[in-house]
C-alpha cells in the first residue's frame, strides 16, 4: 500500500521577507519528505487576510496549522511524517 502524500499550504504574501525564508525551506525539507506544497497569497482573499493578516507566513500540513511567522521546519517535517501513515 502507498503512503499518502501530505498537502503542505504555505500561506503568504508579496514583500514578505519571512515568507520568502519559508518558502525555501519548504523546498529543502522536500528533498528529504515527500508531501505536496501549495502556496496561497492571503492579499487575495479578504477572509484569508483578516484569519492571517501579519501572522504569515503560516504553515499548514492537512489543513492543522503547524508554523507561524519563522518557520518551525522541525514541526513541518514531524506533521508531514505523522499525516503520511
Amino acid at each position: 500500500m502507498a503512503e499518502r502524500v501530505p498537502e503542505v499550504v504555505l500561506y503568504t504574501r508579496e514583500g514578505c521577507h519571512l515568507c520568502i525564508h519559508a518558502r525555501d525551506a519548504l523546498r529543502r525539507l522536500a528533498r528529504d519528505v515527500e508531501f505536496e506544497v501549495r502556496a496561497v497569497d492571503v492579499d487575495g482573499d479578504p477572509a484569508l487576510a483578516e484569519r492571517y493578516g501579519e501572522s504569515v507566513p503560516v504553515v499548514t500540513v492537512e489543513g492543522v496549522e503547524v508554523s507561524t511567522g519563522r518557520i518551525d521546519v522541525a514541526a513541518v517535517r514531524w506533521a508531514v511524517a505523522d499525516r503520511a501513515e
